[in-house]
């Protein structure tokens, strides 16, 4: 197609410049072509043609990419192709006995987990983007989900994959779960960002659906000893399908945004904020919140619930109830939704993510919301920001770090510039504290703004974590 329409939804990703860019008709450079291959075959046909006659191609799954890969750059001369994946939306095969099942790489997330759950059975992938990302998308980013803890980032569930390159199809004819017959090709694929070629085709692993589902939340004073619970729960290997601690901010924005509660409801849970502040001691200025949720037999859930609540006992925490843990759970597929509505008021809002190391968790956090609050200031930001943070994934030498930035631009000339700026310094600061440019969204606007690690020279004594940065000239362009 080349109808206008189609060519402008295929133009951005959801990052904030790119919402910004289209709701303030500021548009850039759009795709000239929207193709829509219907397998395999075709998606070859496509790359071959676009070799032949020099023809870029931007790969295009559920839209939702936050890196910048689907913005068609204004200096490129040649025909941009923008292949939509959306029409192989199949799962080819189900292998039962083996637990894997077999789907071409544009069939939606929630598409594939209902299609799995009729036959009683899940990917247990979860990204906060599953009502709209691909399982494409997943691989192209190298995807991780909040139930990554039993079920494992993309790159555990990934069997087998099909890639058609400028050069070829690639794909190991190869189910078994391991070999070792030298460097995989799986790990060139994942997280390649479109810049490899298009993935078509995907074998994942499955398991039966759990025979319970249970949410929980817990409540500490503080953020610092709700960390050192996350990292006691990683250290004793306990971790329930997902654990997520908030800090005070966001904690204060769920009470906030909790629907409204009939009688005795309300007069339940200020009873229980009495006990909470009264009793326990706890600040509303420092609490932070943790939400959990268990899965797998009755018996299971219930020793991993009793073992959970006994480790946050030692670090001061108590539980919050298993209705605020839903709630919590939940939230987190909202938060798209609050950003857009925050455009309607002059609000400008973004999230960004980092891996670190657990020595080094409550200090990036500390580093880098110190730092964003500064840029505020020196960009003349009047009201104060939402500037938060959670711990969301749990590894053994460390933790997945999210970071939530949103102000209100009123009085500020350059809005996006603005925004840009102060999002390059967080980042700065989470690669100065130790942390990765990223943890699951991937990186392909950000590499050019910042240089790699420094690598000592041998013989070379240096810090633990030495980077260099650099903006872009154009960066706020």
């Amino acid at each position: 197609s080349d109808d206008p329409a189609d060519r402008l939804m295929h133009s951005h990703g959801h990052t904030c410049h790119e919402l910004f860019a289209l709701r303030t008709g500021k548009i850039g450079r759009i795709p000239d072509v929207v193709v829509w291959p219907g397998n395999h075959e075709d998606v070859e046909v496509v790359v071959k043609a676009a070799v032949k006659y020099d023809v870029c191609i931007v790969p295009f799954g559920g839209g939702t990419n936050v890196s910048g890969a689907l913005e068609c750059p204004s200096e490129e001369k040649r025909v941009i192709v923008s292949l939509d994946m959306t029409e192989m939306d199949r799962i080819l095969w189900m292998d039962v006995e083996n637990l894997t099942v077999h789907v071409e790489a544009g069939i939606i997330g929630q598409d594939l987990e209902r299609k799995l759950a009729e036959k009683g059975f899940t990917s247990g992938h979860e990204p906060d983007s599953l009502e709209f990302s691909s399982v494409g998308g997943w691989i192209a980013t190298r995807s991780s989900g909040m139930k990554k803890n039993v079920y494992g980032n993309i790159e555990d569930m990934v069997v087998r994959m099909k890639m058609v390159t400028p050069r070829g199809t690639l794909e190991k004819n190869f189910l078994g779960p391991r070999n070792s017959i030298g460097p995989d090709i799986h790990h060139f694929m994942l997280g390649s960002e479109g810049l490899l070629g298009v993935v078509t085709e995907v074998t994942l692993k499955i398991i039966p659906l759990p025979e319970v589902r249970r949410y929980g939340s817990l409540v500490f004073p503080s953020f610092e000893p709700g960390v050192a619970f996350m990292r006691e729960v990683a250290r004793q290997r306990c971790a329930p399908a997902s654990i997520r601690l908030m800090d005070n901010m966001q904690f204060q924005m769920g009470q906030v945004m909790k629907p409204a509660a009939s009688f005795w409801k309300a007069a339940v849970d200020s009873l229980k904020k009495i006990y909470v502040t009264k009793f326990k001691g706890f600040d509303p200025d420092q609490m932070a919140a943790c939400t959990l949720l268990f899965e797998g037999t009755p018996d299971e859930v219930a020793i991993q619930e009793k073992r959970l609540y006994d480790i946050a006992a030692m670090f001061g925490g108590i539980p919050g109830g298993e209705e605020n843990g839903e709630r919590g759970y939940l939230f987190t597929f909202v938060i798209a939704y609050v950003r857009d509505l925050g455009f309607d008021y002059s609000f400008l809002s973004e999230s960004f993510e980092t891996s670190v190391p657990w020595s080094r968790v409550v200090e990036l956090c500390r580093n880098v919301k110190d730092r964003v609050q500064r840029e505020c200031e020196k960009h003349g930001i009047t009201y104060p920001p939402f500037n938060s943070c959670r711990v969301t994934q749990t590894y053994d030498a460390g933790a997945c770090v999210y970071f939530y930035l949103a102000f209100n631009y009123t009085g500020v000339s350059d809005p996006i510039g603005a925004f840009s700026e102060i999002e390059a310094a967080a980042r700065d600061e989470i690669l100065s504290s130790g942390g990765s440019l990223s943890h699951h969204h991937g990186v392909l606007s950000s590499v050019s703004q910042f240089s790699a690690i420094k690598l000592p020279i041998q013989g070379e004594k240096s810090p633990p974590y030495t980077t260099t940065s650099r903006r872009r000239e154009d960066s706020t362009q």
